[in-house]
């Protein structure tokens, strides 16, 4: 069928008593993100633009928050989940390119082990995987630490 593009977006409440789990990684922090799984948004958004890509619906469809078995489930599981289904449809991811909309934490320091832990979950290698990460200047939910958010493209093969 040749090459798709997908998109993705995906924002979490920060709130206190709560690990902040972004990209498979535990970030030391204050607060973590709400939701019903660890509420990865990094992931979260990786897996709606692969799942937009291959036409295969988005994660409210595939891992509602209304059922148990989700409840504070790692999204790297979620995404590994993402690739099989991928796999049944024979989708190739060729690469990823991701963003986290985010005042405080710095992520800077976590990037690397997120692309891996991308990479590893979505067996590709960790080239075809990027994490960028922005404030947005104090402005907006996340610019007032109320929230983070992430976006993500890829580019996939079918």
């Amino acid at each position: 069928m040749g090459l798709r593009v997908g998109l993705g977006y995906d924002v979490h409440r920060l709130t206190e008593g709560r690990a902040l789990i972004m990209g498979g990684v535990n970030i030391p922090y204050e607060k973590g993100l709400l939701g019903h799984s660890d509420a990865d948004v990094l992931i979260h958004a990786i897996m709606d633009a692969l799942l937009g890509a291959g036409k295969m619906g988005d994660i409210g469809k595939l891992f509602p928050d209304t059922d148990p078995q989700y409840k504070g489930i790692s999204s790297i599981e979620l995404l590994k989940c993402v690739k099989k289904k991928m796999d049944e449809k024979n989708i190739k991811v060729i690469n990823i390119d991701s963003i986290i909309v985010a005042q405080k934490p710095k992520m800077r320091p976590y990037i690397d082990e997120m692309e891996k832990n991308i990479a590893k979950a979505l067996d590709i290698d960790a080239d075809n995987v990027n994490v960028k990460a922005t404030t947005e200047e104090e402005l907006g939910f996340t610019g007032s630490g109320e929230g983070i958010s992430s976006k993500a493209v890829c580019l996939i093969e079918m």
